[in-house]
């Protein structure tokens, strides 16, 4: 009796004679790995469907929009380093990112006057607009090695919520990222928030893999950390906090028994965070070496001078002089008056709940859910409960330092929580929880829905809460809206519905509205009885329109919209 009831189930001998039993057993066998064999190629394949689609929206950006507040800047400091191989222009931001648009730069090939004197801003107008350049092509191979590098970066979400929560977690992530209106309206242009943010995530992606193989993985993490930092200096404070999880991964990895080799442990964990700083501080000067060997700084404009704990603060940093006089440029910057606008309210100086109250605004509604939900996923869940620190910490310790500076200019200067995030959102999977997988997966499409709605105009997106891309203007101002962008699609406006009117513009961004056709005269120089026709207005000036401005405002009518950064006004 006993052996009969050890005996295997499917035994063809103990259910019947007649071998059916064994059959289904065999089918059943070859359906799991057919299964198995598609799986291994819809991963990949939804992998390449989700990139397309971000690959698609950001190119499609990036030949429609004209160029934003920044992108001349560093488009001519790219062009300066090509040509004359000195540093210059833009010393508040280091070379790397102006490096990777330098690849863009050197196909175009534009006519480019070494000898024209005046400011960075000033350099980059001549060469777009009063150098025989077409800036319509210059732009866009410009941007191309920001959005190749935007894509890379989707694989190491992939590659990182894989590797915590799993295939479909991963799966998640990439989605997540690849649907994000911020990452792709900033990852489609040439300026510096996403490369900058995306190296801090491949580090600290880098650090995490380092839990089991240090030696390999802490050196890489880096010199991924130094190129953050060698594009753009706000990723200073990510280098203390992947330094202690450097040296988490190495005491992981050991997993010490005994005082002995725990103190062992601890002195090869400062060693291993020691290597991560040495790393970047390596990585840092290599980007100014490639750009000039002999470090040679000659700025444009004057480096402000910098008093008490900060001028010494900048004298012990271990890096070349030109990045020393940015970090002087960047305390002069956060000194300015600037003036902010949130929820209606026009300000001057900061709010430090800007940053968070903009991405509430800026972010898919089912994509909020997915973060806070994944959050305390990551935290609660005990087999994802390491990887907390790893996914959690830097963007939060990036995000208090961003929230301390005096620029309430948009949610670029936070970009790196959509990143981290999409992998800490997708940890939610790991719940179990009986319609946890439908739920995530309604999500999930819901910002597909908002995002995909919302093509191509991604830098004014907002949320259905908050009405949409057409009502963001009437929240927030800047790059969260209205960068410049429009000019071109402006002018097809003016051109298709507008012939032949008198056009009075007031318009925020670096274009040259008359290279596009747009014919205009400032309504501000004259007196408001002569304005009279279309009034053009950026909605960033709308929003901080007084005085004059507001009174002509107040006295047209709007009848038309460009973009949803630009209103046009009849008077």
């Amino acid at each position: 009796m006993m052996a009969r009831e050890q005996q295997p189930v499917l035994d063809p001998e103990v259910r019947d004679g007649s071998g059916h039993q064994a059959e289904r057993a065999s089918t059943s066998v070859r359906l799991y790995e057919g299964l198995r064999r598609r799986r291994r190629w819809l991963v990949p394949l939804l992998v390449v469907l989700l990139l397309t689609q971000m690959a698609v929206a950001m190119v499609t950006a990036a030949a429609q929009q004209t160029p934003t507040v920044d992108e001349p800047v560093y488009v001519a400091t790219a062009t300066d380093y090509l040509h004359e191989h000195r540093l210059r222009y833009n010393p508040e931001h280091p070379p790397l990112g102006k490096l990777v648009i330098m690849a863009g730069v050197a196909v175009a090939d534009p006519h480019y006057d070494a000898s024209f004197p005046g400011s960075q801003g000033q350099v980059g107008q001549h060469l777009l607009y009063e150098s025989g350049n077409d800036p319509w092509r210059v732009m866009l191979w410009a941007r191309l090695p920001m959005i190749a590098l935007t894509l890379l970066f989707g694989l190491v979400v992939l590659a990182f919520a894989r590797e915590v929560a799993g295939t479909a977690a991963g799966l998640t992530a990439l989605a997540l990222y690849a649907l994000s209106p911020d990452v792709i309206a900033h990852g489609s242009l040439a300026t510096l928030d996403v490369p900058t943010a995306g190296f801090v995530l491949t580090s600290a992606w880098l650090v995490w893999r380092a839990r089991r193989r240090p030696r390999l993985y802490l050196p890489l993490a880096g010199a991924a950390l130094g190129a953050a930092v060698a594009t753009k200096m706000s990723a200073l404070p990510a280098i203390p906090v992947l330094m202690v999880l450097a040296l988490v991964s190495v005491w992981h990895a050991r997993r010490p028994q005994g005082r002995a080799e725990r103190r062992r442990t601890l002195l090869l964990g400062l060693a291993g965070a020691g290597v991560v700083a040495l790393a970047a501080i390596a990585v840092v000067w290599v980007t100014y070496l490639v750009v000039d060997p002999r470090l040679r700084f000659t700025p444009a404009e004057a480096v402000p001078a910098v008093h008490g704990l900060r001028a010494r603060l900048v004298e012990l940093l271990p890096f070349p002089r030109a990045f020393r006089a940015g970090m002087r440029v960047q305390f002069g910057l956060e000194n300015y008056p600037w003036q902010g606008y949130l929820f209606g309210r026009l300000y001057t100086g900061s709010l430090w709940y800007y940053l968070p109250a903009a991405l509430l605004v800026k972010t898919p509604l089912g994509m909020l859910a997915l973060w806070a939900a994944g959050a305390v996923a990551v935290v609660a869940v005990r087999r994802l409960r390491p990887a907390a620190p790893y996914v959690l910490l830097p963007p939060a310790v990036l995000l208090a330092a961003a929230m301390t500076g005096s620029r309430d200019f948009g949610t670029r200067y936070a970009v790196f929580v959509p990143m981290f995030l999409a992998v800490g959102g997708a940890c939610v999977l790991a719940v179990r929880w009986r319609w946890g997988r439908a739920v995530t997966g309604a999500l999930v499409l819901f910002v597909a829905v908002s995002s995909l709605r919302t093509y191509p105009y991604y830098l004014p997106y907002s949320n259905e809460a908050f009405g949409g891309p057409a009502k963001t203007h009437l929240r927030l101002h800047d790059s969260n809206v209205d960068w410049g962008q429009d000019l071109g699609r402006l002018a097809d406006r003016l051109e298709q519905r507008y012939r032949g009117e008198r056009i009075w513009l007031v318009y925020k961004g670096s274009g040259v509205p008359s290279y596009y056709g747009v014919h205009a005269s400032d309504p501000r120089k004259v007196p408001e009885g002569d304005v009279h026709g279309l009034l053009v207005v950026s909605d960033s000036w709308v929003a901080k329109a007084r005085g004059k401005l507001a009174e002509l405002i107040k006295s047209s009518r709007p009848i038309d919209e460009v973009g949803h950064s630009i209103t046009i006004y009849r008077r």
